[in-house]
Formats: structure tokens, sequence, C-alpha cells
């Protein structure tokens, strides 16, 4: 599979990237998942403290302690940030966020001892925190990326004000924004963010790239027959869509069937001609271009 940094100086990932959202598996369902799309040359994973109620870092990092060396085959991506209600969490009565520097610290450190690992590849902050304050994200970046537990930063669904003030704080580059980006949610693509991004040359990442399983499911007639003309499936043609973008946008595949694994890779391969881009662009908002 193709490789993209994500900035200058950021992390190489695999050019589609392994979402474990919904990695509320065995460990030996993960493990499989692992080897499947590292043979595919899908060497990215996603991850998040939060996903399966505070245990999919756990699984992810049992599969991991069961073949230490897949570890160095891989790059792993962890968020932080959300605080759920959760009876793994009973200290938290009301969901909120925490991006202060105590909790981004902890959170890091959790992380690398769930994964049984020594080093995080990139973390993100996981959604916007209003009582976000920047110069203390920024000292917990620092110091993490000092101690060599976290190689690179991000931030997760910012917009570009919330980015730049980050960044403003910061003696080193950002190098993402995981953005909700598809078909039928375009929003970021033309509100500024993903300009800003390609303007400071950083790569967007795409989580829900298939619309929640929806576009799927339920393909409209226009991706259908797009599909059929390109003779492949509606959801490789809406991950091609993702791709033709000049941004190089890296998809975030949300799966737990290895098969589909192999299928999301084939996108890659797609030429997407310029009107079908445009076709699918229109129908997935709605109305016609203007």
């Amino acid at each position: 599979m193709k490789r993209i940094t994500l900035s200058k100086g950021g992390p190489s990932f695999s050019r589609i990237v392994a979402g474990a959202w919904r990695w509320t598996l065995s460990v030996e369902e993960i493990e499989g998942l692992i080897h499947r799309a590292l043979e595919i040359g899908m060497t990215t994973f996603d991850n998040a403290d939060i996903y399966g109620d505070y245990q999919n870092e756990t699984l992810f990092g049992k599969a991991l302690e069961r073949n230490s060396s897949l570890r160095n085959k891989m790059e792993i991506v962890t968020k932080c940030g959300i605080m759920l209600v959760s009876k793994n969490r009973p200290e938290n009565t009301f969901k909120h966020y925490n991006t202060s520097k105590e909790h981004i610290v902890w959170s890091a450190e959790n992380s690398l001892k769930l994964h049984h690992t020594d080093r995080i590849d990139l973390l993100l902050i996981h959604r916007p925190d209003p009582l976000m304050n920047a110069a203390e994200v920024a000292d917990a970046f620092t110091l993490l990326k000092k101690q060599g537990k976290v190689l690179h930063f991000g931030v997760s669904n910012f917009t570009t004000s919330q980015f730049e003030l980050l960044q403003s704080h910061l003696d080193f580059p950002l190098v993402t924004n995981q953005l909700e980006i598809s078909l039928t949610h375009q929003q970021y693509l033309f509100d500024g963010t993903v300009d800003h991004l390609m303007k400071i040359g950083v790569v967007p990442m795409a989580w829900s790239p298939l619309g929640g399983g929806k576009l799927v499911a339920h393909p409209s007639d226009v991706l259908a027959e797009k599909a059929r003309k390109y003779q492949v499936t509606p959801s490789q043609l809406v991950l091609a869509w993702l791709l033709r973008h000049p941004s190089n946008i890296v998809p975030v595949v949300g799966t737990t069937k290895p098969e589909r694994l192999n299928e999301a890779a084939v996108a890659l391969d797609i030429q997407m001609d310029r009107q079908d881009w445009y076709d699918l662009w229109s129908a997935g908002k709605g109305s016609a271009v203007p």
C-alpha cells in the first residue's frame, strides 16, 4: 500500500488507516485483523482511550503482548480528552472534556501501558475543549515529546482558529486534524478548514469516511450507478472520492471484518474522472453544482 507523510517532519502513515473504534472483540480476532491489515500494507492503527467504553486500548494491547514483534511493524494513533460517564471511569459523573496538562500526560502514559509499548506515534486531542488552556496543552505535549513517549501530536474535530491557537504555543508542528469527512459530510471541505491545512502543508485524516456505513448500506442511485461504471463496490468508490481530493485526505476505515480491509485497499487504484467526482459531490450534498 502507498504511504504518506502527514506534514513536513511528520510521521509516515499507510495511505488508509485501520480504525479500532469497533474493535471490542476477542484478542484473537483483533490479532487476526492486525495481521490482515499488515499483510496489505495498512500499517497505521487508530485508537482512542474511550473506544469500547475504555476497553479497546486494553484489548489491542493484549494482542501486541501476545506477539510483540507486531509493534515495530505498525504506527499507533490514539486520542484523549473526552471524559465519558462509565463504570470504567466512576469518577466521571457527567460527560465533559479534560485537556489539562495533568490529564493529557496521565492519559498518554496510560495508553502506553495499555498498548504494551514504549511510544505512541501520534497523540490527538479528541475534541475541542472550551476550557482548553493552549499553553498548558503545549506544556504537556512538549514534556511527552522530550521524554520520547509520544513522537507526534495533532488534534481532532478542531476549527481552524482552535488549531492555530494551539499551534501558536508549540515549538513543533501539529501534524494533522482528524475530521469527519465523507460524501454526506462535506462541511470541512468548504468552510476553510481543509483549505487551511493545505496552506500549511498538513494532511487531514477523515473519520467515518463511509458516513457511518449508511452510504454503503443504502447507496444512492448515483453512487450505485458509478460503482457499476468503475466495477467496484459503493464503499470503494466513496473512499476513492475522498482520495481524489488534493489535500491527500487519509481515511480511517473502521471495520471488524478482514475482507473489508482488503476491499478498502482497492480504492487506492481507482482513477476517478473529474465529472464523476462532481456528480457524486452533488448527489452527496443533495443539490446541483452551483
